[in-house]
């Protein structure tokens, strides 16, 4: 059973079928005792590996491993936790090529965007272990009770919430993996991680080098699965926090499943956000950002800028550039070495998208770009198009599809772009493209998102912070408010 990045890649490389485990509790492989799922290169639609799901058994035992392995982990001072979390970083960093490779065979990402997805890892890693390297207040704060009183001290002390399980998706795997377990674990916390059964080969790779760092067996279990596999998880009693990222509906269960037993919960699901290109906008620039901001990842992203708002003034110029620049993605999979968008990750998923397509044909929504697929693949591509003139209420316009399709709308003034932005049940980010500096710290005031980029790419720093407003998200991940959406808070007062 192939478990290292070494072994994994040659495995995928060489076209061999893998046998995958189902679980990894207190440091061991085991396969899964319930039922078999296929992995698939999206590139190719073939079959790569084979897993059986954990059962709910396994996943008492994983919860089990954890709670076992919790003292002593959470007993770690804040510069022991330092050094265990810069080695994952530095073995994520030594085995960087490999995981890239297992990334473009397992996701279907293009080779630079994989590559980009691993240096993420890194610097998450190295962020949370910098950050218990330096913060004095990682554990203990001390308070101020107030000018005038007189006779008492206190403190805050920041504890682990215990065991937490982790559920994580498939379109960024080991980069959503590494902001919920580099977090939990500088915390001290115990962690039981199910990734999504679509992409379990590069989370395997990252857990066997979260694992040779030093990272003490039961601290990190894996559980692979589906839906009973997630079931049995958030609904264990031991389990104290469960983090979430995933669609709106099942997030809504995941909430539902904690509220009966009162766990906490931190949740990152959909979004439909827009990108606002001004009438003094860098065309070029706003060219780039919108067909980033749609396409990457196959606009597989919960924060693709996928609504696109466009002054009246420069709409006609805005659309002819993207409709070249959408005409010049290349589509492609692993077989294509230009190709700078990948398949989506399924046949379920190309499905789903193409649906939306159809339902865009039969009401008549215009195309105002498109682009192709290549001939000679049996992957999962979807063609990324762009839409105009959608009705506010159509589903293209106000529903997450996950996929390359974008809708175009105009609008007169800033304030009417910012209305019409913040006119829908998600608020995750926003990107304003405008050269007045003022106008786009106005709009960036008014938008109702988590994130607003003014004229910026989808950059995201480790020692920020990532969620949104409305249905996007409950919680925050990343920087030090994601590391303490996993500690518990205690005061402890006391007379001087």
């Amino acid at each position: 059973m192939a478990t290292t990045p070494t072994e994994l890649a040659a495995a995928l490389d060489s076209g061999a079928a893998l046998a995958l485990p189902g679980a990894l509790i207190d440091g061991a492989c085991e396969a899964g005792n319930g039922a078999q799922h296929l992995v698939f290169d999206p590139s190719t639609g073939t079959a790569v590996g084979e897993f059986g799901a954990a059962d709910a058994s396994q996943v008492a035992r994983a919860v089990a491993a954890a709670q076992a392995a919790l003292p002593a982990w959470r007993a770690r001072n804040r510069l022991e936790r330092a050094r265990v979390l810069r080695a994952i970083a530095d073995r994520v960093e030594q085995a960087h090529d490999l995981l890239a490779r297992i990334q473009v065979h397992n996701n279907g990402k293009p080779a630079g965007e994989a590559e980009v997805d691993v240096l993420d890892v890194i610097n998450t890693f190295r962020y949370y272990g910098d950050l218990c390297a330096t913060m004095k207040t990682l554990q203990v704060e001390d308070l101020d009770v107030g000018a005038g009183v007189g006779g008492f001290a206190a403190q805050m002390h920041y504890e682990p919430c215990g065991v937490v399980g982790l559920v994580t998706p498939w379109n960024f795997p080991m980069v959503t993996t590494a902001w919920k377990l580099a977090a939990a674990l500088a915390a001290g916390c115990a962690v039981v991680l199910k990734p999504s059964e679509l992409t379990p080969v590069a989370e395997l790779a990252l857990a066997t080098l979260v694992h040779e760092a030093g990272l003490p067996p039961g601290v990190l279990n894996l559980v692979f699965g589906g839906a009973d596999t997630g079931r049995a998880l958030v609904d264990h009693p031991i389990v104290a926090k469960i983090s979430f990222t995933g669609s709106t509906a099942v997030g809504s269960a995941v909430m539902a499943a904690c509220a009966k037993r009162i766990a906490r919960v931190s949740l990152e699901l959909g979004g439909k956000s827009a990108l606002i290109v001004c009438a003094d906008a860098n065309l070029a620039l706003a060219v780039d950002l919108a067909v980033g901001g749609a396409f990457c990842n196959a606009g597989q992203m919960c924060s693709a800028t996928s609504r696109i708002l466009v002054h009246d003034g420069v709409h006609a110029e805005f659309t002819a550039r993207l409709r070249a620049a959408v005409d010049a993605i290349k589509v492609g999979g692993r077989q294509h070495p230009d190709a700078n968008m990948g398949p989506v990750i399924s046949r379920r998923q190309q499905e789903r998208v193409l649906d939306y397509v159809a339902r865009a044909e039969a009401d008549r929504i215009p195309l105002a770009a498109q682009g192709s697929v290549p001939l000679d693949a049996n992957g999962f591509f979807v063609a990324p198009r762009v839409y105009t003139d959608v009705p506010p209420a159509h589903p293209l316009w106000t529903e997450e599809i996950f996929g390359p399709v974008a809708c175009l709308r105009r609008f007169a003034t800033n304030e009417e772009a910012v209305r019409i932005a913040n006119d829908s049940d998600f608020g995750l980010v926003a990107t304003i493209v405008s050269e007045d500096a003022a106008a786009a710290q106005s709009m960036s005031q008014g938008l109702q998102a988590g994130l607003v980029w003014v004229n910026a790419p989808q950059v995201i720093f480790p020692g920020t912070s990532w969620g949104g407003f409305k249905r996007s998200s409950i919680g925050r991940e990343l920087g030090v408010a994601g590391l303490r959406a996993y500690q518990e808070m205690k005061q402890v007062l006391r007379t001087a």
